[in-house]
């Protein structure tokens, strides 16, 4: 139903799919399973398409009354996890490595799972589970979620440069939420007490509180009150160490910058010499990575 909406929209302005994902900006294939109900949006794209097109707020009140994951399954070590996540009060992660899943776009879970070897069916559904989840926290009045990221989560690429830079605007715009705080811990700050892994505080609504931590294919619980609190402290003077979130989202945007600014392809010049040529070669093979930002002086 919302992609026969779109799809409506999108004619009525006169636009093919390849214009509508440039102007937004994605992938024209995000648009094309979007359109064709095989793809989850997320209410930043249905928030973009409204603006595009013109619709009057249509597309995204669409979007909130939609039940978007009625038949996800999750991996059975992981299912305690997301039935937490589905009456948690409060939520409290770092993770390094890898962005959280809370906070994972589409196409970077798809990449992410992309990776293992499994078939195109088994990633498509892992990436809606996934994505079942995160609708609660980014909802009006969502519980609190506050994740601190270990840079990195930043600098390490999955997919592709543009795929991490969609990523990065995610986190800035999700990042504006009233209930949701992303906060990055630097790597140039060797005083930072991290965590010896990436975990999870959860606070659920019967008074009990969960530490959550995982290893390969397998969830680990801990409610005891003393190991708890052990965690807590490590986590909340971290995150008091930590990048502001106002000073975070600068960082995120000067890798958002880099990312975008790989994905720019070099200027051609028919008359360019040999020797004009060599200083370019070695910009493109300075190019061969992205750019990280310089750090910023902590105010």
């Amino acid at each position: 139903m919302f992609g026969e909406v779109l799809r409506h929209f999108r004619e009525a302005a006169g636009l093919t799919q390849e214009e509508l994902s440039n102007k937004i900006p994605c992938d024209r294939s995000q648009v094309a399973r979007v359109e064709a109900g095989t793809r989850v949006p997320q209410d930043t794209f249905a928030q973009q398409c409204d603006e595009l097109l013109g619709t009057g707020g249509v597309l995204l009140r669409l979007w909130g009354r939609i039940d978007w994951y009625p038949e996800v399954q999750h991996p059975d070590w992981f299912e305690r996890r997301a039935e937490m996540d589905a009456e948690a009060v409060a939520l409290r992660e770092y993770q390094e490595q890898v962005m959280p899943g809370l906070l994972q776009t589409p196409n970077y879970a798809h990449a992410l799972f992309s990776r293992r070897i499994m078939s195109a069916e088994k990633v498509e559904e892992r990436v809606r589970a996934r994505l079942s989840r995160q609708q609660r926290f980014l909802a009006v009045n969502g519980p609190l979620y506050v994740a601190v990221l270990d840079e990195s989560c930043l600098r390490n690429v999955v997919g592709s440069p543009e795929v991490m830079r969609d990523q990065c605007a995610h986190l800035l715009s999700v990042g504006q939420y009233p209930n949701v705080r992303v906060q990055v811990a630097p790597a140039d700050r060797a005083e930072l007490r991290r965590p010896k892994a990436s975990m999870a505080l959860i606070a659920l609504p019967d008074g009990k509180y969960w530490l959550y931590s995982e290893s390969l294919d397998r969830g680990h619980f801990n409610d005891d009150p003393a190991v708890y609190a052990r965690h807590t402290q490590t986590y909340d003077v971290l995150r008091a160490d930590a990048l502001s979130a106002p000073e975070s989202a600068a960082l995120i945007g000067d890798f958002m910058e880099g990312y975008g600014d790989h994905e720019q392809a070099p200027a051609e010049h028919s008359d360019m010499d040999e020797e004009q040529l060599q200083p370019r070669r070695r910009r493109q093979l300075h190019r061969s990575s992205p750019r990280y930002p310089r750090r910023r002086p902590r105010p």
